[in-house]
């Protein structure tokens, strides 16, 4: 990673779909350095949120930056900063790993010198070296999961956008893949969205809490749960 971070700001982001508005006013800051948790319950505006900081979605107003790049002016200089990880990750079955990782790093303008250690960082950080040149269509689900985070790493960018992350692994892939984001988090800008709220508590200093489109919290993970846990908090605001 090159240059300077400025992780990822959102200031007064609205997103209307028509006369439904699916994000009002959003704003908040995913710093260097940090995870930060995005909770919420479905239909909450959490996807809209996280497509519109990937550059898939424009907002209707406000602003998004990322690595200091404004989406709407600048949407391929924020693209270049982000590594995104989606919920449902869909990869070309007929490809192998390393075939189509050499492919997404293209894609993102590694440089041809490059390519070869950053399809190998990839593949060692996800632990995919065994599987490196197995077809995708022949991994279980759990494999195709690292695949997906592999993709959004090839690149090597200051930040990383993650979508419940450890869907689908087994207990001893879901704690190698905690430690990564952990270790991935201390140098670069994280955000997570995941439904296992203890997975948050233990990923995370920051949350913000989304509902019905609208910022409900954003703070500490230790002062929002107040004493208790962060599943009581978090029905207590989305009840509230």
């Amino acid at each position: 990673m090159n240059g300077a971070h400025h992780g990822v700001e959102l200031e007064g982001v609205t997103r209307r779909f028509g006369r439904s508005t699916a994000v009002a006013d959003v704003s908040f800051d995913v710093r260097q350095g940090e995870v930060l948790g995005l909770l919420g319950p479905n239909g909450a505006g959490k996807t809209t949120t996280m497509r519109m900081i990937t550059g898939y979605l424009r907002p209707t107003s406000g602003t998004v930056r990322v690595n200091g790049a404004d989406t709407a002016a600048d949407p391929v200089g924020a693209r270049r900063s982000i590594g995104y990880m989606p919920e449902l990750p869909a990869a070309p079955p007929e490809m192998t790993v390393r075939s189509y990782l050499r492919f997404c790093a293209r894609l993102r303008g590694v440089p041809r010198a490059r390519l070869r250690p950053a399809v190998a960082g990839a593949l060692g950080q996800a632990g995919l070296h065994d599987v490196g040149d197995q077809r995708i269509g022949t991994l279980s689900r759990g494999f195709r999961q690292r695949v997906a985070l592999a993709q959004a790493l090839v690149h090597d960018p200051p930040v990383l956008v993650l979508d419940e992350p450890t869907s689908g692994l087994d207990p001893r892939q879901v704690v190698e893949t905690r430690e990564l984001v952990t270790k991935l988090g201390r140098s670069r800008t994280v955000l997570l969205s995941s439904h296992l709220l203890s997975e948050v508590s233990q990923l995370c200093r920051r949350v913000v809490v989304l509902d019905h489109g609208k910022v409900l919290a954003v703070g500490d993970v230790a002062s929002l749960s107040g004493g208790g846990t962060l599943e009581e908090a978090y029905l207590r605001l989305v009840r509230d």
